[in-house]
């Protein structure tokens, strides 16, 4: 694997600041940001009126405990523009999520909003080892999803050449990653998986191709899938995190000389952990919700926004700023079967361990008389063919879930293809327990 150190010159000097004047930022920004919220978004007026609290009432970081949460459902509640803090006349782009399960949620930006952006991608992007003058394979849908425009944008003004290919045409990824000789890949770690069932479909070897560094997110992964994809194609797989409600791809990223979380970009984004039960402030590195309030963003502030995603706020390495540790899964999409608590991630960790298995699975919920449950459909190796060499890797998965995770599942191992594939973020859960 290539070696890919970054060079402290290069970094803004805020990445390496001392906390008391990283710190010092986030008060001054903090303050503009409860005044600017508070002033032009009604619900955040409201909000803070019915919480008893004004933005003159913060006078330290810690008083941000005293504001209200903002949640999705707050920004369903104001569609479409409701939560814009700006004119229409200076709203530069809008995107928005697919509201498959509700009305979608509308972000907005600011010309000086993206190149906030673009300047924070451009950060996830150098902190993942790339530099000026690289190609960018952009496998990120395009769209109203913020991360195909999200990163194209923040590479372009970054320097890099882009290769806008978005999701999807397997096969012609592989041949455009062959041809156009891309040094970075931006994708979700669920896609790049298909990816390399490609280039081994099409009897490619993927550790001859050009590229040097993997960009994933969007989803929760795992380390031991880091080190499938690392392994397969002899480059670096490094984490990224972002949302469309706080901005988009560029809110946080893993160094690649460290690869030991991901450093949020504080001076834009400030964090705090809360219990996802009681809402109160959990001290770093304790684990709970992830909650952000931005510090810049003209058009759409968000104030508190509670993401659901778990995770745990650490001390920094490579950066002055924190890192959150991998998000580990969703407060919201947490199965309980039987009384025990279930993430995906689990799941994964041990489908890898299982040699036969390939990474592909789904897990189906279902309801028998009053009780869960959890049936795991993974794919066998394109090897292992035998049905009774299926059965062993079975019992094997069924034994590591029991044993490890507390839960009993049945487990169905399809042939490859047999699980359903995603040019996206990949379906997990198919709950088809219904509403009592």
């Amino acid at each position: 694997m290539q070696t890919l150190t970054p060079q402290r010159c290069e970094l803004e000097p805020i990445e390496i600041a001392p906390r008391a004047v990283i710190e010092e930022i986030q008060l001054h920004r903090l303050k503009w940001s409860l005044r600017h919220a508070y002033e032009n978004v009604a619900h955040y007026r409201q909000a803070f009126d019915a919480k008893g609290v004004r933005p003159d009432d913060l006078h330290t970081l810690a008083d941000l405990a005293k504001f209200p949460f903002s949640t999705k459902q707050d920004l369903r509640a104001n569609y479409p523009f409701g939560m814009f803090a700006v004119p229409q006349n200076q709203i530069a782009r809008i995107h928005a999520s697919s509201g498959t399960t509700g009305k979608p949620t509308v972000v907005g930006y600011t010309k000086r909003d993206l190149e906030t952006w673009g300047q924070v991608v451009g950060r996830c992007i150098r902190a993942s080892g790339g530099r000026p003058g690289m190609k960018l394979h952009n496998a990120y849908g395009y769209g109203l999803f913020t991360g195909g425009l999200g990163f194209h944008s923040g590479a372009e003004q970054f320097g890099l050449a882009v290769i806008p290919v978005s999701g999807g045409m397997t096969e012609r990824q592989v041949q455009l990653i062959r041809d156009f000789e891309p040094d970075i890949i931006t994708v979700t770690p669920s896609y790049m998986l298909a990816i390399l069932d490609e280039f081994r479909r099409q009897g490619v070897d993927p550790r001859k191709t050009s590229l040097k560094v993997g960009i994933f997110g969007a989803e929760p992964w795992t380390n031991a899938m880091r080190a499938e994809i690392e392994g397969a194609f002899d480059m670096h797989a490094v984490d990224t995190y972002g949302l469309s409600e706080v901005i988009g791809p560029g809110v946080a990223n893993e160094c690649v000389e460290t690869k030991d979380g991901l450093h949020i970009w504080e001076d834009h984004f400030l964090p705090e952990v809360i219990n996802p039960v009681t809402g109160e402030v959990v001290p770093d590195g304790e684990p709970g919700e992830l909650v952000f309030t931005s510090l810049t963003k003209e058009a759409m502030p968000v104030i508190r926004y509670r993401t659901r995603d778990l995770t745990r706020l650490l001390a920094g390495t490579a950066r002055s700023m924190r890192r959150m540790q991998r998000v580990t899964g969703r407060s919201d999409d947490m199965m309980i079967i039987r009384g025990v608590n279930v993430f995906p991630t689990q799941i994964e960790e041990q489908i890898l361990k299982v040699k036969a298995l390939a990474p592909h699975y789904q897990i189906h919920l279902t309801r028998e008389g009053r009780m869960d449950e959890m049936e795991i459909l993974v794919e066998a190796q394109p090897a292992v063919v035998a049905s009774d060499a299926r059965g062993t890797a079975a019992a094997e998965l069924l034994h590591l879930v029991k044993s490890l995770i507390g839960v009993t599942a049945k487990v169905t191992v399809t042939d490859p293809e047999g699980v359903e594939r995603s040019q996206g973020k990949a379906r997990r859960v198919v709950d088809k327990r219904g509403k009592d």
